[in-house]
């Protein structure tokens, strides 16, 4: 199959659980599986699940458009990593990184919105990948898992 059946919620982690559950199912064995979304405050959390269909279908450019007359550009990185084993029930973990939406695109590195989010003074697209992997929802998000891998198993 070309991948799992994703639930249309407003938020990350039912998405992952869900997800992780039926892959577990699937497989009949461990899974992990990660969803990550940008959350822009001034757009009520927009596009945050719809993050990737959002960034395929308008890109950096119209995001930024919807942005250009606000003030409150914050914004945060979530990912939440599901992780299920067969017949226990899905856990999730989760990774959050704050910042603010840029008003233009900087940087060539990352992926996605990375040209668009500034972490302090620079954009994730500024950073390099080994520089922006040591303050990243998705580390945050592993760091958890790692926790709780460490504590359970």
């Amino acid at each position: 199959t070309d991948g799992y059946p994703e639930l249309q919620e407003d938020d990350l982690e039912p998405i992952a659980a869900e997800g992780a559950r039926w892959a577990c199912e699937k497989l009949g064995m461990p899974v992990m599986v990660d969803d990550s979304g940008l959350f822009i405050d001034a757009l009520n959390g927009f596009p945050g699940p719809y993050s990737a269909f959002v960034e395929d279908k308008l890109g950096n450019p119209k995001v930024l458009k919807l942005m250009e007359d606000e003030e409150n550009r914050s914004a945060y990185f979530k990912s939440v990593i599901g992780y299920c084993e067969p017949g226990k029930e899905p856990l999730t973990f989760t990774g959050t990184v704050e910042g603010n939406i840029a008003y233009e695109e900087k940087g060539e590195g990352g992926f996605g919105y990375d040209p668009i989010f500034l972490y302090g003074a620079r954009t994730f697209g500024e950073m390099g990948d080994e520089e922006k992997n040591k303050v990243s929802h998705r580390k945050r998000a592993v760091d958890r898992f790692v926790e709780w891998v460490d504590s359970n198993l």
